[in-house]
């Protein structure tokens, strides 16, 4: 077996995939993929996601679209734990700190990666070597009406608190499914953002991610 060259021509392609890879360890798709294992995720954080996304053909790359822009789908990884509770929140995409008024969530780059989600969920018990963990079955997922109203209203307030220029005033606790929080290798990356007089200032970059609440009702609604 070996990862396919081309990208998936239908999501029912995508979801044989998914079923051909689910039950195998990291370490068996990386052996097959003849990529190797790093002895931790702690400074590979991508590692993971990059061997699924070969495995399943993913196409889009590092660019700002979704990870199969064919099929309207994006990817998210879950390491979860023997309860199928997730681990960690699910990062998103970037927040854009330099947003003026009158952007909307219809067309915003976090509505447009959560309509449509094929779940992977991965073992992620950091007592389990990184080798020996294993793919979970896997789920698309569109968010129902309700889902849609509250990842509306955690983006419409935190955007509006981006464009008051109020961005040093966002913490991990705004935001009930979707929440901003920092993301770079370390403190010293800075970015623009805009400050409450409408001024530029230099400040970290941030991310929206879902709430391990959130995901854990998709797992458990899927999967109970």
């Amino acid at each position: 077996m070996q990862p396919p060259s081309l990208p998936p021509s239908s999501i029912d392609e995508l979801l044989a995939r998914c079923q051909q890879i689910a039950g195998l360890s990291l370490g068996e798709l990386a052996e097959l993929a003849g990529v190797q294992v790093p002895a931790s995720l702690q400074r590979h954080k991508g590692w993971q996601g990059q061997l699924l996304e070969l495995w399943l053909g993913a196409s889009a790359g590092s660019r700002p679209q979704q990870d199969f822009p064919e099929l309207g789908v994006e990817l998210k990884t879950v390491p979860i734990d023997a309860h199928w509770q997730p681990i960690e929140t699910t990062y998103v995409c970037y927040a854009p700190l330099l947003n003026r008024p009158g952007i909307r969530w219809q067309t915003s780059n976090v509505r447009n990666k959560l309509s449509q989600v094929l779940w992977l969920p991965v073992e992620g018990d950091r007592k389990i070597p990184v080798a020996q963990r294993r793919v979970a079955n896997a789920l698309l997922w569109r968010p129902d009406e309700q889902e849609e109203a509250l990842l509306q209203k955690d983006w419409e307030e935190l955007t509006e608190m981006i464009v008051l220029g109020q961005i040093e005033q966002i913490t991990a606790r705004h935001g009930n499914a979707l929440h901003i929080r920092p993301k770079a290798a370390n403190g010293s990356v800075q970015t623009d953002a805009l400050g409450p007089e409408g001024q530029k200032i230099r400040t970290r970059p941030r991310g929206f991610y879902l709430r391990k609440t959130f995901t854990q009702r998709i797992l458990t609604s899927a999967f109970g």
